[in-house]
């Protein structure tokens, strides 16, 4: 392999996880940590996060800029608000809906829930 190919694979392993799960933009576009404070169903969603090998969907409302999130989990046992880290996701293997569009967190439960096997 020649270096610009090995410059490349190098780059590419080096970036992919955290570019595949989380854009410059989304992180310029989530509030910061209790923004959204008290808005309930109401709070906006801006990505979407899921286990593509099997359950559980993240919905991201807060980013504290760095690592971790707020948001709601589905599909673990029990749906609930909480804190999940960029960090484990990249860990283990879950993957971004790159079609979500933002929207309240109500209306992104009610979709969710009509999708199959949920």
């Amino acid at each position: 392999m020649g270096k610009l190919a090995n410059g490349l694979k190098a780059f590419i392993g080096a970036n992919l996880g955290e570019m595949k799960l989380l854009k410059a933009s989304d992180r310029k576009a989530l509030p910061e940590l209790y923004a959204q404070d008290g808005k309930g169903l109401n709070a906006k969603v801006y990505v979407k996060f899921f286990n593509s090998r099997g359950r559980g969907t993240w919905f991201a409302t807060e980013f504290d800029g760095d690592n971790t999130f707020f948001g709601y989990t589905m599909g673990l046992g029990g749906d609930e608000l909480g804190y999940f880290t960029l960090k484990d996701m990249q860990r283990g293997g879950i993957e971004r809906d790159m079609s979500f569009k933002p929207q309240t967190l109500k209306s992104a439960i009610a979709a969710q829930k009509k999708l199959p096997g949920e």
